[in-house]
């Protein structure tokens, strides 16, 4: 199977676990970077559901690959990881048991470490995919601590749960939030997708265009929810390789 920006040279970085602090809690995270030395941008990478996986990780090290100093933190530090291997059941009750306003505090921690990094141009971008997607639109449209964000099929955007349209967790379903966007945002979606659906997708993208807001939205062809998580069965080769080089390029273009 091929992985779309792999890392075939893994000496090129400097690779470990990381340890932060948010509101007084520890936060565990994972960093990769380039070893030459230079200034670069900084990246988030917001994991699925599953938590801070080794594809996760992986991702980080592409990203890093790419010219990016990058945190991949474990946003379940506050809760614990589900087990693994994961029973939904489990995750559900975990992620929907986080705070959106205490992710948000979270994230600019984790922003406020990048930047801190020797090297780090001062711009950092945030990518997240499924829950991590959902997780980098509330950053975006919360803070003014990220300078580009890219939404991958971040689910739940409409409501806060399959039941319920907002809970105490999740005050505002993040779609009401996008008109305060404070960054430009990639939405990207694929076609066979019911969570976000295509038109999810696209009324995000409307109401980030009447707000006056940066944004670009891409719905991919023959591909499904995480089409570019290589270690799940719904990854799609094609469509994850054509993202791949547009993600680096929208990051590129906004934290250079």
């Amino acid at each position: 199977m091929a992985l779309a920006g792999e890392v075939k040279n893994p000496e090129i970085l400097d690779t470990r676990d990381v340890t932060l602090t948010s509101d007084g809690a520890q936060m565990q995270g994972y960093l990769a970077r380039p070893k030459a030395p230079g200034t670069y941008p900084g990246m988030i990478v917001l994991h699925e559901a599953f938590g801070l996986v080794e594809h996760e990780r992986d991702v980080a090290r592409r990203f890093a690959n790419a010219g990016f100093i990058t945190l991949a933190p474990n946003v379940y530090s506050r809760v614990g990881a589900p087990k693994s291997p994961p029973e939904m059941a489990e995750v559900m009750s975990k992620m929907f048991g986080l705070q959106d306003s205490q992710l948000v505090r979270d994230f600019e921690a984790a922003a406020a470490f990048v930047r801190a990094q020797p090297g780090c141009n001062g711009k950092v971008g945030c990518v997240g995919f499924c829950v991590g997607g959902r997780w980098t639109l509330l950053f975006a449209c919360s803070s003014d601590k990220v300078n580009a964000a890219i939404d991958c099929w971040g689910g739940f955007v409409t409501r806060a749960t399959p039941e319920a349209a907002t809970t105490t967790e999740r005050p505002t379903p993040v779609i009401e939030l996008v008109s305060q966007a404070h960054c430009p945002i990639y939405v990207v979606g694929g076609e066979e997708d019911q969570n976000p659906s295509p038109a999810d997708c696209a009324e995000i993208q409307r109401r980030l265009q009447q707000a006056g807001k940066s944004v670009q939205c891409e719905i991919f062809k023959n591909a499904g929810h995480a089409f570019f998580a290589d270690y799940r069965p719904s990854y799609r080769e094609k469509a994850a390789f054509d993202l791949w080089p547009k993600m680096v390029t929208f990051f590129q273009s906004h934290l250079k």
